[in-house]
């Protein structure tokens, strides 16, 4: 099943194993099992420390569980852990076999103490770059506490039981029956939906924060690289954001980061967090920031209000909220998000597999997608607004080698149809004609830009109509001792390359402006 590589990787990984563990898979006839049964055999080969039997009963098949002999086993993987998800499975053996978790003492101490049964199942795709964080973090949970049970299922090999169950992305959570959560979740964000109180315990924590000399707003490219030459400079730097990473978290190739061919974003992503924290960097994760109090007067203290209820103060800001998927904004959007209509081709689209669906959007986002989507699904329309499609001359070559593809120009989608459960259709109307069509089918990809995540500064500082921040050359913004960087600014081409950069040009701006400040400024800002 493994190649020789990969053989020997897992061979090194398992020599940290501190006690045995014990593999029990559920199997029939089918190819799948075979494959699995001989994966399990591979990774017993590779240590003497794990036991394989192939006598499980779980109706699931083929599946197997990971655990400790003598103990009810916590961890079960239905379907093969392939691809992305190969690193959940190293995990999961090195965790279950006593080789401690990467993560802070206090996330552990707060997985002990949840008081109550937790069953969680959570569906993935193998092409899915952000369901190995949810896997393993639940992964991790169930080692850590014994009333906690796991589950990671590959709906695309379990397709009636997704269907049954009406998942219609990836990754979705269950807890004891019902729909936990969608998405991207890390092990504290699980935990911040268990343990309600811990907001208000981080909130009282945050407040009684000191003053920052900077204060970065986003962990996007952006926001990493001004906390980055912030902190170089020896300077008090905060980072918070709502969930690090941004974006990128949500890209899958990235081929044009100049000097690495190929990478994809949590790779990215776990890169930049580690480099942000090799410096003074007091990073605040899952912290929303909602509202902007600037200073009353230029040198004194910017306020940063949060979501769960706590202030933080700078001398100076580094605005950095990035952006998000741009909605279509038409009716049944909302109600079938999930449930049809997906953002993310390359976690959502194996669910699709042998169906129809509509990509919506000729750029380059639009095509790649339709592309990816062409190789899974029966077909695909893609419907572009304009007269013709944006993307680059390559990708519509490619594109309009498929078979199985149709592309509707001059189109603007009016309406999401659907039976109240998932996606039926959608309408969209001739923009040259002005008829309306239907097509019918079973998923729509939106890939239609980017909106900047700067509601909440709305009236505090100049945007532009489309909501972007308005900066000059030095990032700096219409308030004075406030700087911006990245994807949210009004500097042209959206890329990750031109985020970092933004942002440590931001940074420096914002340093440049404090040590320029009149000492007996400083000081008083030092003490507010």
């Amino acid at each position: 099943m493994l190649d020789q590589g990969l053989k020997a990787q897992l061979k090194s990984y398992l020599e940290n194993l501190r006690h045995p563990i014990a593999l029990v898979a559920s199997l029939d006839a089918s190819p799948k099992s075979a494959e699995m049964k001989a994966l399990l055999e591979d990774i017993a080969e590779a240590s003497d420390k794990v036991a394989v039997a192939f006598d499980g009963d779980d109706a699931r098949k083929p599946s197997f569980t990971i655990g400790v002999p003598g103990e009810p086993a916590r961890i079960s993987f239905a379907g093969l852990p392939m691809g992305h998800e190969f690193t959940s499975l190293v995990l999961a053996l090195l965790q279950a076999g006593g080789h401690p978790p990467r993560v802070e003492a206090d996330v552990i101490e707060q997985i002990k103490a949840l008081d109550g049964d937790f069953v969680f199942e959570t569906y993935f795709s193998l092409s899915c770059q952000n369901c190995p964080d949810v896997v393993q973090a639940l992964n991790l949970m169930s080692v850590v506490n014994p009333r906690i049970r796991h589950t990671a299922i590959d709906g695309a090999l379990f397709q009636a039981e997704v269907e049954a169950r009406k998942v219609m992305a990836v990754p979705t959570v269950i807890l004891n029956g019902e729909t936990f959560d969608q998405g991207r979740m890390s092990v504290e964000q699980i935990l911040a939906k268990l343990d309600t109180g811990k907001a208000v315990r981080d909130a009282e924590k945050l407040k009684a924060k000191p003053v920052f000399d900077v204060l970065v707003v986003g962990g996007g490219p952006a926001g990493a690289a001004a906390a980055i030459y912030a902190a170089r400079k020896g300077i008090k730097t905060g980072l918070a954001a709502e969930r690090f990473g941004g974006q990128v978290l949500d890209t899958m190739a990235i081929e044009n980061f100049i000097s690495v061919p190929h990478t994809e974003g949590p790779k990215l992503v776990s890169g930049l967090e580690a480099h942000v924290r090799d410096y003074e960097v007091d990073v605040m994760n899952l912290q929303k920031a909602v509202k902007l109090v600037p200073a009353k007067a230029e040198g004194g203290v910017h306020e940063i209000e949060l979501e769960s209820g706590a202030t933080l103060k700078a001398k100076s800001l580094v605005l950095a909220p990035g952006a998000r998927w741009r909605q279509m904004g038409v009716p049944g959007e909302d109600q079938y998000r999930n449930k049809g209509v997906a953002y993310c081709p390359h976690c959502d689209g194996p669910l699709f597999k042998g169906k129809r669906v509509a990509v919506i959007g000729g750029g380059n986002s639009g095509v790649e997608a339709a592309i990816d989507l062409a190789g899974i699904v029966s077909h695909v329309t893609l419907i572009e607004f304009d007269a013709q499609l944006r993307a680059d001359a390559v990708l519509q070559r490619k594109l309009a080698s498929l078979p199985n593809v149709t592309v509707i120009t001059q189109a603007l989608t009016t309406e999401v149809l659907g039976d109240g459960n998932k996606v039926t259709g959608l309408v969209y109307r001739n923009r040259e004609t002005t008829t309306e069509h239907t097509v019918e089918l079973e998923g729509i990809f939106v890939q239609i830009g980017l909106v900047p995540n700067t509601e909440w500064l709305a009236g505090a500082l100049a945007l532009t109509p489309r909501g972007e921040i308005e900066v000059d050359a030095h990032g700096r913004t219409s308030l004075p001792g406030v700087f911006a960087g990245g994807d949210a600014t009004t500097t042209p081409f959206k890329q990750i390359v031109i985020a970092l950069g933004e942002g440590a040009k931001a940074s420096l701006s914002a340093f440049d402006y404090l040590i320029r400040l009149p000492a007996e400024t400083a000081d008083a800002a030092q003490a507010a």
